[in-house]
C-alpha cells in the first residue's frame, strides 16, 4: 500500500495540472455597463492609447486574457463581452451587429474613451466592421481575425460551406434540443475548426459550456447567427454608398482556416489591407498559438503608435 501511495505521489508530480483557462491580470477591474438596452460586462485595465478586444461564438471576453496581459504595459485595454453572451445581460432582442456597435460605443462612451484599436474575432469581427463602419473616426487601426463579415466578398458561397450549417440552424426546436447538452454542441466547433481540438483544453471547455448554459445564453447565440441575413444587408448598403473603410487594416487567419483568404475578402470592404497568418492554428487562434497571435497583433499595432 505504501508503495502504491508513493507511486501515485510520483505520478502527480510528474503528470502536468489540468491547464486552466488564464486570468486577467489582478489590476484588470470589471463592471456592468448599462447601454442601448443592454448591461455589457466589461474588463478594463492598463494605460495608454485605447484598444478594444471583441471576442466571437463559442467564448467570450475570457479569451483575450493573454492578449490583454500583454497590451496592458502600454495601451488601456476594453473587452467586452458581446450582448446575449458570457455574463452581459441577456436581452430579446438587439442582436443585429449595428445594434451592437451601439453597445460597444455606449461602453467606451461611459469609459470616456474617444478613440480605439480594434481587434475581433469571429463574431467579434462583425460587431467590430458595424462599429467601424458607423463611427470611423473613433477608429485608429482594424485587426479582424478568422471569420467572414455579411455582405463582404463572397458571402453568398461561403453561406453554403456544410461546415457552416450552424449559421442556419436556431428558433425554439432547436434550443429544447441543446438545452442541458451545450457542451455536446460546442464541442463540435471547438473539434472542427481547430487544427489541433486538444490545444482547446479541457478546463476551457468547461469553463465556457458553464456560461453557454446560463439561462438565455444559447438563445442568444442562435440569435447572433439568425441576425446575419440583416447585418448583410446593413453591410452591402454601406459599401454601395462608396463607404469602404479607410483606417489601416490587419486581416488574420487561422493556416488551416481562413488563412489569407480572410485579406483578399477584406479587400472587398477596405482601402488599406495587410493579411496576416497565424502558422499551426486553425480557428481558435488564442488556444492554439496565442503567442504567435499577440506577436502579429502587437506588432501591428507598434508601428501605428
Amino acid at each position: 500500500m505504501l508503495k502504491f501511495a508513493l507511486a501515485l505521489g510520483a505520478l502527480a508530480l510528474t503528470t502536468p495540472a489540468l491547464a486552466q483557462v488564464p486570468d486577467f491580470p489582478p489590476s484588470f477591474k470589471t463592471q456592468e455597463i448599462a447601454t442601448n438596452g443592454a448591461n455589457i460586462h466589461v474588463r478594463t485595465g492598463g494605460q495608454g492609447p485605447a484598444v478594444v478586444l471583441l471576442h466571437g461564438y463559442g467564448e467570450t471576453g475570457d479569451m483575450w486574457a493573454p492578449m490583454a496581459a500583454d497590451l496592458a504595459r502600454d495601451h488601456t485595454v476594453v473587452v467586452p463581452d458581446l450582448r446575449g453572451l458570457g455574463l452581459s445581460s441577456k436581452p430579446a432582442s438587439g442582436f443585429d451587429k449595428k445594434t451592437q456597435a451601439g453597445d460597444v460605443a455606449g461602453v467606451l462612451d461611459a469609459l470616456k474613451i474617444e478613440r480605439v484599436d480594434l481587434v475581433t474575432h469571429d463574431i467579434g469581427n462583425m460587431v467590430g466592421f458595424a462599429f467601424a463602419a458607423q463611427h470611423p473616426q473613433r477608429v485608429r487601426s482594424f485587426i479582424l481575425i478568422d471569420a467572414p463579415v455579411p455582405g463582404v466578398g463572397p458571402w453568398e458561397e461561403i453561406l453554403k460551406n456544410p461546415l457552416l450549417w450552424h449559421f442556419r440552424f436556431g428558433g425554439p426546436d432547436m434550443e429544447r434540443l441543446v438545452a442541458g447538452r451545450e457542451r455536446i454542441y460546442l464541442d463540435r466547433f471547438w473539434n472542427e475548426f481547430s487544427a489541433t481540438p486538444s490545444r482547446f483544453t479541457e478546463a476551457s471547455r468547461e469553463h465556457y459550456a458553464k456560461l453557454y448554459a446560463l439561462p438565455g445564453a444559447m438563445h442568444s447565440g442562435f440569435a447572433q447567427f439568425a441576425a446575419f441575413d440583416q447585418d448583410a444587408i446593413d453591410n452591402r448598403a454601406y459599401l454601395a454608398a462608396g463607404g469602404k473603410l479607410t483606417m489601416p487594416v490587419l486581416a488574420v487567419g487561422g493556416a488551416t482556416s481562413f488563412g489569407a483568404a480572410m485579406a483578399a475578402t477584406m479587400h472587398d470592404a477596405a482601402t488599406d489591407v495587410t493579411v496576416g497568418v497565424i502558422p499551426d492554428s486553425g480557428h481558435w487562434i488564442m488556444e492554439e498559438n496565442p503567442t504567435a497571435t499577440v506577436a502579429l497583433v502587437r506588432a501591428f499595432l507598434d508601428k501605428r503608435r
